[in-house]
């Protein structure tokens, strides 16, 4: 049994706790909070005795908690990774896990160093479907171009307009549309195509000095991949992959509930694609990441888990080039 220890007490965290205790593998040992009243209120919704705590020394000196799920705001994650690791304990860190790939690099090291696990909670690359998608993906050099897109109004651009600062559009908390939504695209670019050979941002910045909303392009050998994302408008648009004879039709990368396969000489129609996606789309993330924790010497998951670790770093280089070409400076860049 994971004992897990949570960081944060927002919805996002919730799902995970659910998500966790529905795979049985995971029982809540302790919440911390800023406020000691706010770890209670979210630790009686659920059955067992628990340890709520405001003080984040003592909660890492928990004994018997072995596995902390971080939530709280970007900026964050590097420095409680940090001390989570530093006590023993293996941290799974919402995405984006860190600011910048100097901070994915250290996490990463220190982890191996106190032989512990690093999971970045990107959620979509541990979905049946998504995996289910890759099985009908050709080989790169009868690919020919994608479009993925994932924009989403947030409620929270509302108060910027209002002049204010919400953490999720803030700099300081290393906010903004490409870390909220399209890492989820970067994520599912990268898991299925790879690393490409030139990436670059067309960002639309807000008030705040973070990116609303973007147009990214992944050029790689023979195709590029377009990615739209953003947080101050909505996109009904579903996503797709081209190849040299047909088109994959997904009705979207951060969750794949529907999938279809265009062939140019099939007149039948197209293949519906058997996808489907659980009511807690965490669920799958939390049973692999329950695996690897609890049969560390098996050779399999411990391949899998380096493949997650190269690709969270990958993810996080792109991510950070991306920014840049933004021009959208975080305060952990000057750390």
């Amino acid at each position: 049994m994971i004992h897990l220890g949570i960081i944060g007490t927002n919805w996002i965290t919730h799902q995970f706790v659910q998500a966790g205790l529905a795979t049985e593998e995971y029982e809540l040992t302790a919440v911390y909070s800023r406020k000691l009243a706010k770890a209670q209120e979210f630790g009686e919704q659920y059955t067992g005795s628990h340890h709520y705590m405001d003080d984040l020394v003592e909660f890492f000196a928990l004994e018997e908690m072995d596995t902390v799920y971080i939530a709280s705001p970007n900026s964050l994650h590097f420095v409680q990774a940090q001390q989570a690791i530093q006590a023993g304990k293996n941290v799974i860190v919402e995405k984006p896990a860190f600011s910048t790939p100097k901070e994915m690099d250290t996490i990463i090291q220190l982890a191996n160093e106190n032989q512990v696990f690093f999971f970045e909670a990107a959620r979509n690359i541990h979905e049946e479907s998504f995996k289910k998608v890759r099985e009908f993906l050709p080989t790169p050099n009868h690919i020919i171009g994608a479009n993925f897109s994932y924009m989403k109004y947030s409620s929270r651009y509302d108060l910027v307009q209002q002049g204010e600062e919400p953490n999720i559009f803030s700099p300081r908390f290393s906010g903004g549309s490409l870390a909220d939504l399209g890492v989820y695209l970067v994520y599912a670019a990268l898991a299925w195509f790879g690393v490409p050979n030139e990436v670059h941002h067309f960002a639309q910045k807000i008030a705040t000095g973070v990116d609303g909303m973007g147009v990214i392009i992944l050029r790689y050998e023979n195709f590029d991949v377009t990615l739209q994302h953003g947080k101050i408008g909505d996109a009904h648009l579903p996503s797709e992959i081209y190849f040299d004879d047909g088109t994959l039709w997904l009705d979207g990368v951060n969750s794949i509930n529907q999938a279809s396969l265009y062939k140019h000489t099939d007149e039948k129609g197209p293949l519906e694609i058997e996808v489907t996606a659980k009511e807690n789309p965490m669920i799958e993330e939390a049973e692999d990441f329950a695996k690897i924790i609890q049969n560390p010497t098996n050779v399999n998951y411990g391949q899998r888990y380096e493949e997650w670790v190269e690709l969270a770093r990958n993810v996080s280089h792109v991510i950070y080039e991306l920014r840049k070409q933004a021009g959208v400076v975080f305060d952990a860049d000057q750390e």
